[in-house]
């Protein structure tokens, strides 16, 4: 599934190459799909694709071969991975990937390869957030877009660690989210919403779009907010802020897919056909997925 012209098509592809030193080269069975897709068809992500090249920079599967000095993974070894920028110049959206040993984590046996492909970018973005927000038991933390993909499993990794969190998200997902350990739900869709909660948070993590204004008031001076928007405001009354981007972490993708593979991290992705890679791009980047996390299988 290549871009070729900034068209997203069915392509075939020239077969990557053979691994290099410290390089695995993995049979595709399922890969992520993101909103960051549309950033790598144009020129937002430098993530190193050389077109016509497949997008995609998470996904699980197989290891099919082993670079010089790999001592962690073995051929038949299942990975996932979150990588950018891509060695071989060519993303997770085909049959074969080539990637960095370093950045893989084994895929535990729990763990179906839908579900660990769901997982690299959107849990390493909501473990990193949270480990810079540094949080601890009782502290109030306020999510925007609770309902997505992210922000999902940022409420169930701070909800572990005791933490109060309040989410914005549609009514619809309401149930869904109080079920994955939020304290509190509130409907994004009324303009008044901030009124509609209890301000003082110690954090705020923002991942819906144009949410930095309305959040920041309900942060109490000398806290904490973090942007995956890039749009953290100036630092006001000692609140400290940043924007976030998402770096590949063998470590603490270990650590997610343990959880996943014990149902402690709960993912629930929507699996298509890599044939209706097109649409699926098309579904995210414009938003109409739906808080369902897409997947592109090799079925």
């Amino acid at each position: 599934m290549s871009r070729a012209e900034k068209d997203v098509a069915l392509l075939e592809l020239p077969e990557p190459s053979s691994p290099g030193p410290g390089q695995i080269l993995v049979a595709v069975e399922a890969a992520g799909v993101g909103p960051w897709d549309e950033l790598l068809n144009g020129a937002g992500w430098d993530v190193g694709l050389r077109p016509p090249a497949a997008l995609g920079v998470e996904g699980a599967g197989k290891v099919l071969a082993v670079g010089a000095g790999v001592t962690g993974f073995a051929v038949g070894d299942r990975v996932l991975a979150h990588e950018a920028p891509l060695p071989g110049g060519s993303g997770f959206w085909a049959e074969r990937v080539l990637i960095n040993a370093d950045h893989a984590a084994a895929c535990p046996p729990g763990l179906d390869a839908v579900r660990a492909a769901a997982l690299p970018v959107n849990g390493l973005t909501a473990l990193q957030a949270l480990e810079k927000l540094d949080l601890s038991r009782g502290q109030r933390l306020l999510i925007t877009n609770g309902g997505g993909a992210t922000g999902a499993l940022a409420i169930q990794l701070a909800a572990a660690k005791g933490i109060e969190v309040t989410a914005t998200a549609s009514t619809a997902a309401a149930e869904r989210l109080l079920g994955l350990g939020a304290m509190e739900v509130v409907d994004y869709h009324d303009p008044n919403w901030p009124a509609k909660v209890r301000g003082g948070f110690d954090a705020a993590l923002i991942i819906a779009t144009s949410t930095v204004d309305a959040a920041l008031p309900l942060v109490r001076d000398g806290g904490r907010l973090c942007s995956l928007t890039s749009d953290a405001p100036p630092e006001e009354r000692g609140i400290t802020s940043w924007d976030l981007y998402v770096e590949p972490n063998a470590a603490q993708l270990v650590q997610l897919a343990e959880q996943a593979a014990a149902g402690t991290l709960k993912l629930a992705p929507e699996p298509l056909p890599l044939s209706e890679g097109p649409a699926a791009f098309a579904r995210v980047v414009t938003g109409q997925a739906g808080g369902k996390k897409i997947v592109l299988t090799q079925a």
